[in-house]
């Protein structure tokens, strides 16, 4: 059974992960810069208004399940670290995103996450594999994708790079990552 999004909650150890809502979006606005969209298949908004117009078509795919956006907050505070995302949740292997506020690097709240959303998806939706794309030249993310078991199924190019795609196996389902 589809969980509504109000009714989804992901933990980890450090992350509380849940549906963005409107009430993340100024806090996300605030993390998207040039620097860290470089390695992204999109770019940084142009405006506070162009960036509602995104977050704002994410809504009926959450809504519908078929496609989530995730705002990623520390437990400890509160404080917001980035967005996850579970992209064509239909389809065979849905494909996993991330990104976190660059002065939150290298703190491994990446991997956790990207671990805690696989591993909801697992045992929510039952997931066998995912996909993750990923710039080349992103070593940091090539690192998760390949921390998990990730092979490189795929290569792509794309307007703004070239980019690995991973295939990551379904991931063991454990109370805490």
């Amino acid at each position: 059974m589809l969980q509504r999004p109000t009714e989804i909650q992901i933990e980890s150890t450090r992350l509380l992960i849940k549906p963005f809502t409107a009430s993340d979006a100024d806090a996300a606005f605030a993390c998207i810069t040039p620097s860290l969209t470089r390695h992204m298949a999109w770019d940084t908004p142009a405006s506070r208004q162009d960036f509602d117009e995104v977050w704002q078509s994410w809504i009926p795919s959450i809504d519908d399940g078929s496609d989530y956006v995730f705002a990623i907050r520390h437990r400890a505070d509160g404080s917001f670290l980035g967005l996850a995302g579970l992209h064509r949740v239909r389809m065979e292997s849905p494909e996993l995103g991330i990104w976190i506020r660059e002065d939150r690097h290298r703190n491994g709240f990446g991997r956790e996450a990207v671990t805690a959303v696989a591993q909801w998806a697992t045992r929510t939706i039952g997931c066998a594999s995912f996909t993750y794309p990923v710039a080349e030249e992103n070593r940091s993310s090539r690192h998760i994708a390949e921390s998990l078991g990730g092979v490189i199924v795929e290569s792509r190019v794309t307007p703004k790079y070239t980019s690995c795609v991973y295939r990551i196996p379904r991931l063991p389902v454990t109370n805490q990552v």
